[in-house]
């Protein structure tokens, strides 16, 4: 027997703005249970679609009764898949997640889709199910259903998340071409060789210095 739950989001503000603040969204006050993410693969399709897969590590603590079936030193941490699909023609993004560890105990997989509200152009919508199963004999009820409890507070948690990184994004200022960004980033590296060969200089010079009274003696 599997867990589902099948829920719909609005969050007041453009396909684009979301779709930029969903790379940008860890960290953030509300995701302190998120502890890394990396980008494993990259690739965009000959139709023009970005298709990217991430790891990450979340915290996730068992209730008391669970941590009294597995072993002391079983690592708390999960370690969650997501792959996305991103189609900016039609202005969709469809990801799904899912638990790579501790499978044994319980499995939750996502899929959420996000496209423009059909009410309003400007917001966007998100339709977010998942699936709790567990195969732990004689507890998977018990599991499920703690496991589908955890995953509406998250879900809470992640647009909690999503509405505080697109409030900092659209207070900021109007966010740079990727020309300005590695001009930015270039003109910082070559005030940082400058300023590592003025110090080495001056480093040489008082060296320099302290050696020349010794010279005289010789």
């Amino acid at each position: 027997m599997v867990k589902y739950f099948l829920g719909q989001s609005v969050l007041r503000s453009s396909w684009d703005q979301v779709f930029a603040a969903f790379w940008q969204r860890y960290p953030n006050p509300y995701s302190k249970h998120v502890l890394t993410e990396d980008i494993v693969h990259r690739e965009v399709t000959p139709d023009q679609k970005l298709l990217s897969r991430r790891l990450l590590t979340k915290t996730n603590r068992m209730p008391r009764w669970a941590e009294r079936l597995f072993p002391a030193n079983v690592a708390h941490s999960v370690y969650i898949l997501e792959d996305s699909i991103v189609d900016p023609q039609n202005q969709t993004m469809t990801t799904f997640t899912w638990n790579i560890n501790h499978a044994r105990l319980m499995v939750v997989e996502e899929r959420c889709v996000y496209c423009v509200n059909s009410d309003n152009s400007s917001w966007t919508e998100i339709r977010r199910e998942a699936w709790v199963s567990s195969s732990l004999f004689g507890v998977s009820r018990a599991v499920q259903e703690f496991g589908l409890a955890r995953f509406k507070s998250n879900v809470t948690k992640t647009m909690k998340g999503f509405e505080y990184i697109l409030a900092k994004l659209q207070g900021e200022a109007p966010s740079r071409t990727l020309a300005e960004t590695a001009k930015e980033a270039k003109e910082k590296a070559r005030e940082t060789a400058l300023a590592a060969t003025e110090k080495a200089k001056d480093l040489a010079s008082k060296a320099a210095s302290k050696q020349q009274p010794q010279q005289q003696f010789v």
